[in-house]
């Protein structure tokens, strides 16, 4: 027998985002717990008919050739496996939904706060964005920014020093015209003694303005760009 085991944000952004979460956890939660209600029932179900049959063959066994115990035994046995594995699945199920929330609730404090996080895009928010690096020594370091579609808008020379730098973008090209609000890509890059270009690790700064849920993981937003939570390196006061 087989067996088949079937928040931009707002005036309130933290009210919003909870508000948000709740209804998408508790939809989340009763479409969970309606799929293992109706797979518990196909298994009962099936476990009844099992039974049935079980005990019609005992009743019916030919005392000379009785009926192998090890047979219908491996059956139960994966009965209560499969059973095991739905109440498991429900169990994990409610504990993502937990972590997810709790993480929404975190995530809400950081609301109107510039973020620093790991991107290789730069948001544009109010016609400004940022970044920072840092280097063992002084030397030029290029800043290029890029459309999606490659296209360069921006390329800055930055006299580094050594240290910490801070690169800040007003929204220009490079001629000049303001480019609108948006998620760019950007590079930067450090030419090194033998002129070899190679790239430099940076963070992007920026101020955090929403959160949602992305399949089964929570993202921060920044204006035009979502990262994942992980991506995140600090949060200034």
């Amino acid at each position: 027998m087989s067996i088949t085991s079937t928040t931009t944000q707002t005036t309130s952004p933290l009210a919003t985002t909870s508000a948000a979460t709740t209804s998408s956890t508790a939809t989340s939660s009763a479409s969970s717990s309606s799929q293992t209600n109706d797979a518990l029932s196909a298994l009962s179900s099936n476990m009844n008919n099992f039974l049935s049959l079980l005990m019609t063959q005992l009743q019916n066994q030919d005392p000379t050739s009785p009926l192998d115990a090890n047979s219908f035994t491996t059956e139960l046995v994966q009965f209560s496996g499969v059973e095991q594995q739905i109440q498991t699945n429900t169990s994990l199920t409610q504990l993502i939904q937990l972590t997810q929330a709790g993480e929404v609730m975190q995530s809400s404090a950081m609301l109107g706060k510039q973020v620093s996080v790991t991107s290789d895009h730069i948001p544009l928010q109010n016609g400004s964005g940022a970044l920072q690096f840092s280097e063992s020594s002084a030397q030029p370091v290029i800043v290029s920014v890029y459309s999606d579609s490659g296209a360069l808008i921006r390329q800055d020379t930055v006299n580094a020093k050594a240290g910490q730098n801070t690169w800040t973008w007003h929204g220009t090209d490079s001629s000049g015209n303001s480019v609108p609000d948006g998620s760019y890509k950007v590079a930067v890059m450090a030419a090194g003694a033998s002129g070899t270009a190679t790239a430099v690790p940076f963070t992007v700064l920026a101020t955090a303005t929403g959160v949602q849920k992305q399949g089964n993981s929570m993202q921060l937003q920044l204006g035009a760009l979502d990262v994942d939570f992980g991506a995140v390196q600090s949060v200034n006061q």
